[in-house]
């Protein structure tokens, strides 16, 4: 069953095409990457397919009553309601019925309500799609439904928006770099969604591994046409050597061709017969043939660091704690000077602290770090740079240097620099605000290795970057000679360019592992699938039901709702408390008494489910 049709679509801003009649389909239950270079039309194609944007020519066309949910890379929720309220927009009766008995779970003195929004769920039989709701919000890291979307960072935007696509099941889903913001065990767990057969699938991704484990046909933009491969990006990879092979072959043919038949041309008569028109007619086809190239653009990156002494970096009991929560707990570690470090952790669990720590850009609650005098530090930061958009982009790396020393005493202009990072000579004079996502990254990079760092620190360097200048930095950093430290949710990345970890917990510790994300993945799955074992062989030994040791995210959700309950309970006795003492009536004291033993029956009720759930925190 076709869900989307797209036929001769072409789209152009001014003099630059960006493609053009591109014609795809999308089959029910198909699973397709999207694959191109920064800045050749990529999430404008998306857009077009999502209808916030129109193609110049050609028409999209999606299947009756086809549900299709669209994630955008810029998001745009509503910056003033509650995270519940934006994921539960809609005018579906279940979200409806959800919203409110969510929003009565929030305030459950009010008991009319909360029975009032129960009873709905019943009749519509929406609990199942509730724990859907509460289970995406989980695994996305979404704790806090009444924060407002305006207080979150831009990450936790991100997932907010990604949580209302999956939480709408629709048929079809479009997704723009889904795994950006994600930490590795959400991106495994996204991972797992989205091959489920009943899953239909178009998105742009740079991460390797969802496009091997994941997709079943990519589809790679390149040159303003379109080129399919029926496979994951293994597949993918090499189908496009061997296509290029042959295109190679075709063109030098055309370009022998061409020169014998430019010896015709020139020795013609200038009568010219049918015959001589037709060989005319085709030798201006193989002209344009041979004027073909292989589109081998590739970033090229040959800087040379300054020389790193023997003295590095030094953390001697280093601590760092927000309030009463401590990230790092007198952590101790003396970096070798050809260290090639991956950091992991959950979302908030101290990563990007840590690199603010080792850059000298946040002084330590604990503890000291040491600096030796010749480090020079490179940081690729996750926001990227704040770029005036009305700045022109060789003023950019004017501005950082003119000329740039390379490896083996060679110089390169900042012009000659930008052309090696694929800004041609036109590009370079345009604004930084003409600039993809992905172009500006690309420029961030620049400027952080044109400076010839021997510490390079790069937080995150995989969003939004294209799998071309993936390729390129991956094989730069293998040969790079000094300290690297990487902080990435792409494995494939970590895979191929560390060879230790430091794992973060969130609640101070720091662990090294030895090898890279693939290895301690593998042990913690032995480590687990022996635990369970453990487990199974004490049950069977006892007779006894596995034993509870933590919360589901639904019992933490409800351990909160107590706590705000009992709060509310607690000055409820109060305030009943000071009116029995207060001159009253008869009948006042009576009515105040009973409502004082309800209030005192339902804390002793909330307090004692309160403390049976703490006893696995």
């Amino acid at each position: 069953m076709n869900y989307l049709s797209v036929e001769k679509i072409s789209k152009s801003y001014g003099i630059k095409t960006l493609f053009e009649e591109i014609s795809f389909g999308i089959e029910r239950g198909q699973k397709v990457a999207l694959i191109a270079r920064n800045g050749t039309g990529k999430s404008t194609l998306l857009k077009c397919l999502n209808g916030s944007e129109s193609p110049d020519d050609g028409k999209i066309v999606y299947r009756n009553n086809v549900n299709v949910g669209f994630l955008d890379q810029d998001i745009n929720l509503p910056q003033d309601k509650s995270v519940l309220d934006a994921v539960l927009q809609g005018d579906n009766e279940e979200l409806q019925a959800i919203k409110e008995f969510e929003r009565c779970s929030m305030h459950p003195e009010d008991q009319k309500a909360l029975q009032r929004a129960t009873d709905r769920m019943d009749s519509l039989g929406a609990w199942d799609h509730e724990a859907r709701i509460v289970k995406v919000l989980g695994q996305l890291g979404i704790q806090d439904l009444e924060q407002k979307i305006g207080e979150l960072s831009g990450g936790q935007q991100k997932r907010v928006a990604l949580a209302k696509v999956l939480i709408m099941e629709p048929d079809l889903l479009i997704l723009d770099e889904p795994t950006n913001h994600l930490d590795l065990e959400m991106i495994e767990w996204l991972e797992e969604v989205l091959a489920e057969k009943k899953v239909t699938l178009l998105m742009v991704t740079h991460d390797r591994y969802f496009l091997d484990r994941v997709c079943d046909e990519i589809i790679e933009l390149d040159g303003g046409h379109l080129h399919r491969y029926k496979g994951n990006y293994s597949y993918f990879l090499e189908k496009k050597a061997l296509r290029e092979e042959v295109e190679r072959s075709s063109i030098g043919k055309a370009r022998s061709m061409m020169r014998k038949e430019l010896e015709w041309v020139r020795r013609m008569p200038k009568a010219r017969g049918t015959k001589a028109k037709y060989r005319m007619d085709a030798f201006e086809e193989l002209k344009e043939q041979a004027r073909k190239r292989i589109d081998e653009g590739q970033v090229k990156l040959a800087i040379k660091p300054t020389r790193l002494g023997t003295k590095t970096i030094e953390m001697h009991k280093v601590s760092m704690s927000y309030g009463e929560r401590t990230l790092i707990d007198q952590y101790s570690y003396v970096f070798k000077r050809t260290e090639r470090i991956g950091i992991v952790g959950i979302n908030g669990s101290g990563k990007s602290t840590f690199l603010k720590l080792i850059t000298g850009e946040l002084e330590p609650t604990g503890g000291k770090v040491v600096i030796g005098d010749t480090v020079s530090f490179g940081h690729y930061r996750q926001e990227g740079v704040q770029l005036k958009a009305d700045k022109r982009i060789i003023d950019v790396v004017r501005d950082i240097a003119e000329v740039i020393p390379m490896e083996k005493g060679k110089k390169l202009t900042a012009a000659e620099l930008l052309e090696r990072f694929l800004f041609d000579r036109d590009q370079q004079y345009h604004y930084v605000s003409t600039l993809s996502g992905g172009e500006k990254r690309r420029l961030h990079l620049l400027t952080v290795l044109m400076k010839n760092p021997n510490v390079l620190i790069l937080d995150e360097p995989t969003n939004d970057l294209d799998i071309y200048t993936l390729n390129a930095l991956e094989e730069y950093l293998l040969d790079f000679p000094g300290i690297l430290i990487v902080v990435s949710h792409d494995r494939y990345f970590m895979d191929k360019i560390v060879d230790h970890l430091l794992v973060f917990d969130g609640e101070g510790d720091i662990k090294d592992i030895l090898g890279n994300y693939t290895i301690y993945r593998q042990e913690n799955e032995l480590a687990d699938q022996k635990s369970k074992r453990v487990d199974k062989e004490i049950v069977a030994k006892d007779e006894e039901p596995k034993i509870k040791t933590k919360l589901t995210y639904a019992e933490r959700i409800e351990m909160k709702k107590l706590e705000k309950a009992l709060k509310v309970l607690e000055e409820e006795k109060e305030h009943s408390t000071a009116a029995l003492m207060q001159p009253r009536s008869h009948e006042e004291i009576q009515e105040i008494s009973e409502v004082l033993t309800k209030i005192v029956k339902d804390i002793e009720e909330k307090s004692d489910r309160w403390l049976e759930l703490a006893e696995f925190t």
